[in-house]
């Protein structure tokens, strides 16, 4: 089963919303450039293999146990002025999750920049068309088209179908996968840390571990190494969920104030 870690954007310091999403809660998952090249240096000298870029399902489920992949939602500009440069002079190559609404405005890449990612090898997929606040609330309808929409956008773009897609904002459920199912999507990644594959409808659901500005090069890949490590943000997750349950928009309105004092400090 393949370990899979989940990025965002890569910018430098004070200049987050240069690059996907603006404001403290996204600046939270954006990595410095710096940051970035230290996390793929510390990867590289733990690794036996590149990251996977194969998108079927068959493919990952009988991916060898030391795979791993590198996934970057939200579909920033630093995608492709920053990230996948990185990649490359490894030779390895990316999952892009692309939110199709912000196509062409300003910090998300353009159609160019998305066909040039794919001609160079990434994997390119859906990450919804509007990046709903909390998409597992969305009615079926309106699921349905989010990922219809987001892929045959994509589709478009590309010239080939678009058949993996990541969760928004990390609000999964059964029923955003049994959507994505009947839109065609075939490979769903969600936020949970695990490495646990499952499937719903047909659609192969793969969780994510979530790597974050601060974190050092040694967590980001014990990630892959170490299954304590794992574990311990595997338990940090479901605590931090059933605080959300509880809670419920309190819990979100705390976060967010606590965010930005920090980036205001």
């Amino acid at each position: 089963m393949p370990i899979t870690l989940l990025y965002h954007d890569v910018t430098p310091i004070q200049a987050e919303d240069s690059s996907g999403f603006a404001g403290p809660e996204a600046a939270r998952y954006k990595l410095t450039p710096e940051e970035f090249a230290r996390h793929l240096a510390a990867l590289a000298g733990k690794v036996t293999r590149s990251p996977l870029a194969a998108s079927t399902p068959n493919e990952l489920r009988s991916a060898p146990r030391d795979a791993w992949l590198l996934t970057f939602d939200d579909g920033g500009t630093s995608a492709i002025t920053e990230i996948a440069g990185q990649l490359e002079r490894r030779g390895w190559r990316g999952w892009f999750f692309v939110s199709t609404d912000f196509i062409g405005t300003p910090s998300f890449c353009t159609h160019s920049q998305l066909r040039e990612l794919r001609e160079r090898g990434h994997v390119i997929g859906s990450h919804s068309c509007s990046h709903p606040e909390r998409i597992s609330r969305c009615s079926p309808r309106q699921l349905l088209d989010e990922w219809q929409r987001s892929r045959a956008v994509l589709s478009e773009i590309l010239g080939e179908p678009i058949t993996t897609a990541s969760v928004p904002g990390g609000f999964y459920s059964a029923k955003v996968a049994r959507a994505a199912a009947t839109a065609g999507i075939e490979v769903l990644f969600n936020s949970e840390p695990t490495t646990r594959l499952s499937a719903v409808d047909g659609c192969l659901v793969v969780g994510r571990y979530c790597v974050y500005r601060g974190m050092s090069d040694t967590d980001a890949t014990c990630l892959i190494g170490d299954p304590l490590r794992r574990w311990r943000q595997s338990a940090s997750w479901n605590a931090k969920k059933i605080a959300k349950k509880i809670a419920g928009p309190a819990y979100k309105l705390l976060r967010q104030q606590l965010l930005r004092r920090v980036s205001e400090t």
